[in-house]
């Protein structure tokens, strides 16, 4: 999609040219054209990746026509007499058009990110510029030069650009001929999973501009966008669509280039390649914090957001194996799910999408669902033939380079085990889980912290989570504890939620003395922010899916941490509604309502669920699972406590009359508690003033 400046799109190699109004006078018809085609030649000095000469002739003569538009511009401006002839009109006109059209086949030529997909539409664009030259020249020869009393040479340069137009036909270039052979040759060989030659991919690269790493990143953002509208055409059309298959190759081509040719990432390129989706509070976009575009899942950015029951949304793919692990409930409030139908969230999706475009994040599933299979291909068999190859590539690097090379490595197996399944299977596959664990003990800071971005998103493919679990988990601890960085302790962190999805690797993380008191070190830590603090607790809540690792998050100080965070002054919203669930699971054991009761848990959840603060829906929810888990284990005390609190049954019928289905549920249930009490303490089923109060609030 090519964005132009007015912030309107239009899909490249096409041409939405506007036809000036009937009404438009001859003046205002040259001054545009000449405006229009300064415009044109200010793509002079641009790299063009295709029909190099052809372009470069073709700016030639527009440069000439301006000196003709120029010439008829003042002498009909000078002219005494109102001045309107109908042909001359209508062939500035055509002129015009044919401008417009020009212009947007410039643009698409000299796109940075396009520069392959424009090359191998050569012929296409030969087409064009060839329909195009021919309309000026039938224009150009329709206009009236009788009617304006133009100098001689002037009307010879018309008669010259229109005779150099119909004699010079525009042609697919030979080089570009021989680049598109070179590309053929190179994909066939993906396709048979043989190397191919350096020298011969350098050239290509040269020819048509991409010399650096940051712009194979704009090619793959591209060609990801460009996938994504054909799929939506294949869709709508329902029938085959070949182009995909074409682009998917091309992706390959590019994202071999990028791993194993153009290996230098420059500083520029090294910003945007560090966005790995770990919250950061400082991100903003136009007011929304960037951790609203994550997955509390994956904590990475959504490449296709989906709505649960609950009302949160998750990344299709994160959310899907949540549910086929065997879990029915919402990850972020713990509720059981009526049903598991998602929902598309379109509205997060475009914010995502203009998210990753601003900054360069590398995210190819954007725009299309994200396939679930971790094996699942690639749309073309040269694109599968370069991801085996990038992937062993990347893991002899990690085996046999040098510090350098290993940092490289580490950078672009952090990248390809972000953007599918499909590299991170093969980079399984190829062996790269183990030298990557020995990596994290390496005593440079960015190499570990790059070996664990990758051990994280690996955590997620079925073998590879594996591997891991058999290999790694007292390594991943340890850099829990004692990373060199703060981001890699919280990739850490996620890495051990992915980890517990699967009971046994579950059980094994609860069994490691430092895994669980770590991760409560960084929701205790000073050092950390509230988003730093809900990654540590997301990993709690995956491990207390295994009922044996209950007593050990309590024994590492659990509760007394979390009631003391609830009381910080400074603690967000979503923060207080991650503690509050983390706190009702808990509670869902007696000896985990004992623990909350005996540090006044119970009195601070009231005033939370009772306070007029603006909080998120979430957190009055939570609060309302959390009192009801205390009643259920803590019997009748707890609820004469709720009994003496003339504010509680005014929240709990405000959580029942606007809470989502399971707040709702358990609002009713803590009301019908506190009834049956009251009537079973007065002997009476009479209504009281406060209860009546209470009715009427409702």
């Amino acid at each position: 999609m090519i964005h132009t400046k007015t912030g309107s799109g239009r899909r490249i190699l096409t041409f939405p040219a506007v036809q000036p109004c009937d009404s438009i006078s001859i003046v205002t018809l040259l001054d545009s054209l000449i405006q229009l085609a300064g415009d044109i030649l200010m793509f002079k000095s641009k790299h063009f990746s295709t029909n190099k000469q052809s372009f470069r002739d073709t700016l030639r003569r527009i440069q000439n026509l301006v000196l003709v538009f120029e010439e008829i511009r003042i002498r009909v401006g000078n002219s005494r007499r109102y001045f309107h002839d109908s042909a001359a009109v209508s062939s500035l006109k055509e002129i015009h058009v044919s401008f417009q059209k020009f212009k947007f086949l410039l643009e698409d030529c000299t796109r940075d990110g396009a520069r392959l997909y424009m090359m191998m539409n050569s012929d296409q664009v030969s087409d064009h510029l060839r329909v195009l030259t021919r309309s000026i020249s039938t224009s150009l020869s329709a206009f009236p030069v009788t009617s304006v009393d133009l100098p001689s040479e002037v009307n010879e340069l018309i008669d010259l650009l229109v005779r150099q137009a119909r004699k010079y036909g525009v042609q697919p270039e030979t080089n570009d001929k021989r680049v598109i052979k070179s590309v053929n040759r190179i994909l066939a060989l993906f396709e048979n999973r043989v190397v191919p030659d350096t020298d011969e991919i350098n050239r290509i690269l040269d020819y048509v501009g991409i010399r650096k790493w940051g712009h194979c990143v704009k090619e793959i953002n591209f060609l990801g966008e460009e996938i994504a509208a054909e799929r939506l055409d294949e869709k709508e059309k329902k029938k085959s669509n070949d182009q995909v298959e074409f682009l998917s190759s091309l992706m390959g081509f590019i994202c071999y280039c990028r791993c194993v040719i153009l290996r230098r990432i420059e500083r520029d390129d090294d910003d945007h390649h560090n966005n790995d989706g770990i919250i950061k509070d400082q991100d903003l976009i136009r007011g929304l914090k960037v951790e609203d575009l994550l997955c509390p899942i994956s904590l990475e950015i959504m490449a296709d957001p989906v709505v649960v029951e609950t009302g949160h949304t998750y990344d299709r793919s994160s959310i899907t194996k949540w549910f086929g692990s065997g879990n029915i409930t919402c990850p972020k409030t713990g509720k059981i799910l009526a049903s598991t139908e998602l929902v598309n969230n379109v509205s997060v999706r475009q914010v995502i999408r203009k998210h990753c475009k601003t900054n360069g994040i590398i995210l190819p599933g954007i725009g299309r669902r994200r396939r679930t299979q971790d094996d699942v291909a690639p749309e073309s068999f040269a694109e599968k033939g370069a991801g085996k190859l990038i992937a062993k590539f990347l893991t002899s690097e990690l085996i046999n380079g040098s510090e350098e090379m290993i940092y490289r490595a580490v950078r672009e197996i952090r990248v390809q085990t972000k953007t599918s399944s499909f590299n991170r299977s093969c980079l399984v596959k190829a062996g790269a889980v183990t030298p990557l664990l020995k990596l994290l003990s390496s005593g440079d800071s960015r190499i570990q912290e790059n070996a664990m971005a990758g051990i994280l998103n690996l955590s997620k493919h079925v073998t590879g989570k594996s591997k891991i679990a058999g290999e790694g988990l007292k390594i991943i601890v340890e850099i829990l504890n004692r990373g060199a960085k703060t981001e890699t302790r919280l990739y850490s962190a996620s890495a051990l939620f992915y980890l517990s999805s699967v009971e046994d690797y579950s059980r094994l993380i609860g069994e490691n003395p430092d895994a669980i008191s770590g991760l409560m070190n960084i929701v205790k830590g000073e050092d950390y922010g509230d988003s730093a603090k809900r990654n540590a607790l997301l990993a709690i809540m995956g491990l207390l899916m295994q009922s044996d690792n209950h007593w050990r998050v309590l024994a590492a100080g659990a509760v007394p941490i979390l009631l003391d965070l609830l009381r910080s002054e400074e603690i967000s919203g979503e923060l207080t509604a991650d503690c509050l669930a983390t706190l009702a699971k808990l509670a869902e054991y007696p000896d985990g309502t004992i623990g909350v009761i005996r540090r006044g848990g119970l009195k601070l959840v009231v005033k939370i669920l009772s306070s007029s603060e603006d909080y998120p829906a979430a957190v009055k929810q939570h609060c309302v699972g959390l009192i009801l888990n205390l009643c259920l284990n803590g019997g009748r005390d707890v609820v004469g406590v709720l009994v003496k609190n003339t504010l509680v049954m005014g929240s709990l019928y405000t959580v029942l009359s606007n809470g989502e289905c399971g707040g709702s549920k358990k609002a009713s249930a803590l009301i019908r508690m506190i009834h049956e009490f009251q009537e079973r303490k007065t002997g009476s089923v009479e209504p009281n003033l406060q209860r009546g109060r209470f009715v009427h609030a409702w």
